[in-house]
């Protein structure tokens, strides 16, 4: 059955049922026919002919570097519940960290229906930036600046500056670090530069045999740590850019005899529920992730609206949560 015979059934005209499906005026008379005839019928409209006169979709794709990641989780979270309000559907994509994935998934979302596209990526290439220039829909990018583009991100350089500095403060004197790809501006670039300006404000060096790049996995962490306590010169507080990482540092210390916090201090980025129940619960930076989401939904919502091409760039800030592993007397 298509819109005219529905409409023939229902005794009214053809734009009036189309205002019925848009959410449009009309009056109660003509609406009540049309709720009888879809009763009497059980008629849906076509989905994707609905779309095509009126260029919205409710669809909003959204770009994910992992799924088992609890701050992915939170982020993700924080979009579904703005956009669910504005009666948006989710399209999620998950790239596995491989930018290959990103570029693709891009441009699947160009090339098909939806209304806009949230971005979560890593590292950024000239061929995300050609692409992300191209694309038909208002697109966020969330966890990352990227120059000219709408964005929410998180300062990452404080939030490791403000860490490093606790451990210091509390009498460090050979801080290391175990980060992740510097290429990832946020996580690895930026975090790993405030651990070098808390460790040089302090009057002290960065020894690079105390410095190692680890994944973003809990093993990664178990491994680098490994091999930074076989050398000769032990660290007595250890910054890791994620919590998943300072829990497999951890997990070393203890299978090692090397007693946190006395004999060495942990910090890390994402105070996740993990590091809060660990045998020596680990003091971490909280980021709003969830409100990171909230706020590129926004932004992608205002984008939307107003078709302007002025972009924003949103920075939230971050708490310092201190637990047992920096509580060194």
């Amino acid at each position: 059955m298509n819109i005219s015979e529905f409409a023939e059934i229902a005794g009214v005209s053809v734009s009036a049922v189309s205002r019925y499906f848009n959410n449009g005026y009309l009056a109660d008379d003509k609406r009540a026919l049309i709720e009888a005839a879809l009763e009497k019928t059980g008629y849906m409209p076509s989905y994707s002919a609905r779309t095509v006169r009126s260029k919205v979709t409710k669809l909003v794709g959204v770009i994910l570097p992992k799924l088992s990641s609890e701050s992915i989780s939170r982020v993700t979270e924080g979009i579904g519940e703005v956009l669910g309000e504005e009666g948006f559907e989710l399209l999620l994509v998950n790239t596995a960290n491989d930018y290959n994935r990103e570029i693709s998934s891009l441009e699947l979302f160009r090339q098909n229906r939806v209304d806009g596209v949230i971005l979560l990526a890593s590292v950024f290439t000239d061929l995300h930036r050609s692409l992300l220039s191209k694309m038909r829909v208002p697109t966020v990018i969330v966890g990352q600046q990227f120059k000219g583009f709408n964005c929410v991100c998180h300062n990452d350089f404080g939030a490791a500056y403000s860490m490093t500095k606790l451990m210091l403060d509390k009498g460090a004197k050979h801080p290391a670090f175990i980060g992740v790809n510097p290429d990832d501006i946020a996580a690895g670039r930026d975090r790993r530069l405030g651990f070098e300006k808390a460790v040089t404000e302090a009057g002290l060096s960065v020894d690079p045999k105390l410095c190692a790049i680890a994944k973003f996995s809990m093993d990664s962490g178990y491994d680098k740590a490994k091999r930074m306590f076989s050398g000769r010169k032990r660290p007595d507080c250890l910054f890791c850019a994620t919590d998943s990482i300072a829990s497999g540092a951890m997990l070393y210390c203890r299978e090692n005899g090397i007693t946190i916090p006395d004999d060495l201090m942990v910090g890390a980025v994402g105070d996740s529920r993990m590091g809060r129940v660990l045998y020596v619960p680990l003091s971490s930076v909280h980021l709003h992730y969830k409100t990171a989401g909230r706020e590129g939904a926004n932004m992608l919502l205002s984008a939307m609206k107003s078709g302007s091409d002025v972009h924003r760039v949103m920075q939230l800030e971050y708490d310092i949560i201190e637990r047992e592993s920096t509580n060194r007397v």
